[in-house]
This record gives C-alpha cells, sequence and structure tokens, in this order.
C-alpha cells in the first residue's frame, strides 16, 4: 500500500463540496419546498425539533464550524436559540439561508489548502483538525437531511424523488481501480 500523495486534500474537498453543497443543502432546501409552512415548524412533542429548527440548527453548526473556525469569521452562534425558536420564519428565509451558507461554505473551501487542513482548532470546546472539521460538517448535515427527509416522507406520503432516473442496483465492478 503506497502512503497519501499530495491529491488527497484536494479529493477530500472536493468530496465535501459533492456531499455537503451539491447533495445535502440542496436536500434540505426540497424537503422544506415538500412540507406546508405548517408542517416546517410542526414538532410532534416537546423534546422534538421541527424541520424549522434542524434547518437553523444547521446553518449554526456549519458557520461555526466552517465559516468562523476554517474561514476565521467571528462566532456569533447561539446554539440555544436554533432549538428554541417557534417560527413560523417563512420557507423561502429558509432556503435563502441555505444557499447562502452553501456560497459562503464555497468561499472557505476555495481558500483552504494543505495546512489549513492539518491545523488544529479549537471550535465548540472541542479540537479538531480541519479535515475533521470537514468531515463533521458533512456528516451532520447528511444526519439531520435524513432526519428531514423522515419528516417530509411523514407529512406527505410522497418520495423526495432525490434518485429519481437512476439506477441504484448497479453492481460493484471488481476490474480493479478506476483510471
Amino acid at each position: 500500500m503506497q502512503p497519501f500523495s499530495s491529491a488527497v486534500p484536494a479529493l477530500l474537498v472536493q468530496a465535501v463540496r459533492r456531499y455537503l453543497l451539491e447533495e445535502s443543502i440542496p436536500r434540505a432546501v426540497k424537503c422544506l419546498e415538500m412540507l406546508s409552512e405548517e408542517d416546517i415548524w410542526f414538532r410532534p412533542n416537546g423534546i422534538s425539533n421541527s424541520p424549522g429548527n434542524l434547518v437553523l440548527h444547521l446553518c449554526g453548526n456549519a458557520t461555526q464550524w466552517i465559516l468562523s473556525t476554517l474561514g476565521q469569521l467571528p462566532d456569533h452562534r447561539n446554539r440555544d436559540a436554533e432549538f428554541a425558536e417557534q417560527g413560523p420564519i417563512p420557507r423561502e428565509s429558509l432556503k435563502v439561508r441555505l444557499w447562502q451558507l452553501a456560497y459562503d461554505i464555497e468561499q472557505v473551501l476555495a481558500s483552504l489548502d494543505e495546512e489549513a487542513l492539518a491545523r488544529e482548532y479549537h471550535v465548540q470546546g472541542f479540537e479538531e483538525s480541519g479535515v475533521a472539521i470537514l468531515v463533521h460538517v458533512t456528516e451532520h448535515f447528511s444526519y439531520h437531511v435524513g432526519q428531514l427527509t423522515w419528516v417530509v416522507k411523514a407529512h406527505t406520503g410522497r418520495p423526495t424523488g432525490y434518485y429519481e432516473g437512476m439506477d441504484l442496483n448497479v453492481k460493484t465492478e471488481k476490474e480493479g481501480p478506476a483510471t
């Protein structure tokens, strides 16, 4: 097995762009579009979060971890407020926040170098490398987008269509690595 090459940092940033900016954020927007304004702020009980709360939380988390930490912007996050919000913040406002977040994250991703990815940062009480920050935000977004997806299906009885037109039953080819 060969050691990592200098291509690995660029491949990581490319994967974050794909999974966070091209999949998770557009899926969160799609979920908002599929829900009624009332459903966006529905909480089934006092300890559950509404889809609106989840969107605010995702924006707060990604802003703190990527924009404030890696992008070195001031950290003004009020995490408790993300969950306390009862709404209604209109769907369009939440969508604008997500698209602005995607734009801002892209600016930070474009500025990262290998040193920034290897450096240790203090964020939300944790010591994390730049790589760990990108992995955290990507998986955190995916986790909560899964919750949003479940809510959409439960409230609408409709599929999200994320993979519409794709054959997901294609088998893995074992002829070796792609070239």
